[in-house]
């Protein structure tokens, strides 16, 4: 069974008790390891994120900006930013939980949930938030 890391940890409990409760099951359920990359973040991460084309948004519009965090971004680990095969195995562990849980939650990689991943204009793969 997967453990996450002590940097995994101060991350994930940055997050909203929901998204800390999903995260948690989907590492026991998934076949990979997880690595928790963000929760919250402050005025001067966001904009770096926005300056840097990970972010759409600046401070205070993203919801990584709230406190709580509604927003995480997880990745398979080890990282492979190439490997987008291991995100969506992940992301069909992390949707599934959710939806067990009753938990209404969003993908990066398929903003409107319509299931088709071709038609979005920003991939953010590793990106999760509560609706």
């Amino acid at each position: 069974m997967f453990k996450y890391g002590k940097s995994s940890e101060k991350r994930l409990s940055s997050c909203d008790e929901r998204l800390q409760r999903i995260m948690r099951e989907v590492l026991k359920r998934s076949t990979q390891d997880v690595s928790i990359l963000c929760g919250h973040r402050t005025e001067e991460e966001q904009n770096k994120a926005f300056n840097e084309n990970k972010s759409k948004v600046t401070f205070p519009n993203s919801k990584h900006n709230s406190k709580p965090s509604s927003a995480v971004d997880i990745a398979p680990y080890p990282i492979d930013w190439d490997d987008t095969e291991r995100f969506k195995l992940l992301t069909k562990v992390v949707l599934s939980v959710a939806k067990e849980m009753g938990i209404n939650i969003r993908w990066g990689g398929d903003w409107d949930m319509d299931g088709d991943t071709t038609d979005q204009t920003f991939n953010d793969l590793p990106h999760f938030e509560l609706c």
